[in-house]
């Protein structure tokens, strides 16, 4: 029966590739962000990739701080809590302290419900860019991309890309730095991350997401990123609701294509 195992392996991964090929969405970095986004895209009825580079989907939410495994969530942030089904318990000044597994493994799980699909192990190396927009992304898998062999990729065609790689932005990065483009915000060029400041990072998180170029959307730390706010440490309300806010924006776009 050996065989058999290995032809429906084959057979199930290459038909969801197939299926996957022309996408209404590429979310690009399984971090919190991006899976929320994910699943919401995907419960709106549209067709929804996710590229994570890692093996496992998830971001920094698996380690907590210093792997001590616990995530801080702010009360703005609970109702997406009580809709994934993550418990938690209040900790101090309206925080509150979640299982930083079960937060993951919910948010992995509930995006696989929803009809993502997940593409882990495989790494997004280029941009399809067309008139002016972002049409697609070009993948390969993760362990050629970091042995730096000479493999040509593939290509995933969508309407819309979202950048949740987190701390480098490396799908902007990609953009600006590939296509000398300007993106569409006041400082037209990635300013990056500064140092820890969970107030005004949580709040730029959310402030900034959206489009930054035609087709190219940014959420969660990402966001920050671009436009060179701050960090903002192990809690990650502003992670959550960044990625709802994303979904949104992103549904409004595509119903108007």
């Amino acid at each position: 029966m050996e065989h058999q195992i290995s032809q429906a392996i084959v057979q199930g991964w290459f038909k969801k590739l197939t299926d996957h090929l022309v996408s209404d969405v590429v979310i690009v970095g399984g971090g919190p962000s991006g899976l929320i986004c994910a699943t919401e895209l995907a419960r709106l009825g549209h067709k929804t990739t996710l590229i994570e580079r890692k093996l496992a989907p998830g971001g920094g939410m698996w380690g907590g701080a210093m792997l001590f495994n616990c995530i801080v969530v702010q009360e703005a942030a609970i109702p997406i809590l009580d809709e994934y089904g993550i418990t938690y318990k209040a900790a101090n000044d309206g925080l509150y302290l979640a299982d930083a597994v079960e937060s993951t493994s919910a948010l992995i799980y509930h995006a696989a419900r929803a009809g993502v699909a997940i593409f882990n192990g495989m790494s997004v190396e280029d941009l399809i860019v067309a008139d002016d927009m972002v049409t697609g992304v070009v993948i390969n898998w993760t362990p050629v991309t970091l042995n730096k062999m000479h493999v040509d990729p593939l290509t995933i065609s969508a309407k819309a890309v979202l950048d949740g790689t987190g701390h480098p932005c490396e799908i902007v990065n990609i953009l600006t730095h590939k296509n000398k483009v300007e993106l569409h915000l006041p400082s037209t060029t990635v300013l990056f991350e500064r140092s820890l400041n969970a107030e005004a990072g949580e709040r730029a998180c959310v402030e900034h997401t959206g489009e930054v170029y035609p087709g190219l959307y940014v959420s969660g730390m990402a966001a920050c990123g671009v436009t060179g706010s701050n960090r903002m440490g192990p809690i990650f309300g502003g992670m959550l609701i960044s990625g709802k806010k994303a979904a949104r924006i992103i549904d409004e776009a595509l119903r108007k294509q």
